[in-house]
């Protein structure tokens, strides 16, 4: 029985991130399109956040290959366990695929809502990986393990390109109610989606792989040796 616990968890966690590295790259090319548009000569930024979609598609490649590892395919979950998911549809009312890139590359105002956005995403995805370094489910999986301790040591330039804009533009940090909404996706995925999840029998493994429609130039991140 504990057994079938651990792997259903196990399982469950691995569909949760590769989704949602699948969804961070994918999400950030509309970042850089816009980042472009507006600072094109901000080589630094540009380079910053270039780095951290790099990061994310690594992420996801390794988790694909944990999986491929066991000869078994993600399960399919969707934007309801995405974290920058929800984030975007509560803050800017509208899903990230409906965002206005152009009124984003336009607006101050949008543009700085969406960094501290992605800011506070990547910081609560450092603290859930310390979380999980430390998991009783997780530690005995030294596949996961390592691909988790790389995640570590990637997350924190993740949100400094974000911060870093906010600070050189006199921008403010995010307030009491931005970190409450933040708070608030974590735990609505930790106590309510992950346990129905879990208990649905009825959740289906995925047939493709979440990268299969991206364009070929996106395509190419190497995996990490040993991975």
């Amino acid at each position: 029985m504990m057994g079938w616990f651990r792997r259903r968890y196990l399982d469950l966690l691995g569909s949760i991130y590769i989704y949602n590295e699948h969804r961070g790259y994918t999400s950030i090319d509309r970042v850089l399109e816009a980042v472009r548009a507006r600072a094109p000569d901000d080589h630094a930024l540009i380079a910053a956040i270039e780095k951290h979609r790099g990061d994310e598609r690594k992420h996801y490649l390794m988790f694909k290959r944990w999986f491929e590892l066991q000869g078994k395919m993600p399960l399919r979950v969707d934007r309801t366990c995405g974290h920058i998911d929800r984030f975007v549809e509560i803050m800017f009312r509208r899903t990230i695929d409906d965002l206005d890139t152009q009124a984003i590359i336009a607006s101050d105002d949008q543009f700085e809502k969406l960094c501290r956005v992605i800011s506070l995403t990547e910081q609560r995805g450092y603290r859930q990986v310390d979380i999980l370094l430390r998991h009783p489910l997780v530690t005995g999986d030294k596949v996961l393990m390592k691909i988790f301790r790389i995640i570590e040591k990637d997350e924190p330039s993740h949100w400094a390109p974000y911060d870093g804009w906010l600070r050189a533009n006199g921008k403010r940090e995010p307030k009491w109610w931005e970190r409450a909404i933040d708070s608030f996706i974590h735990s609505e995925l930790l106590f309510l989606k992950l346990p129905v999840l879990f208990l649905n029998p009825f959740v289906k493994r995925r047939t493709d792989w979440a990268d299969a429609l991206d364009p070929a130039q996106r395509l190419a991140t190497p995996l990490p040796v040993g991975l």
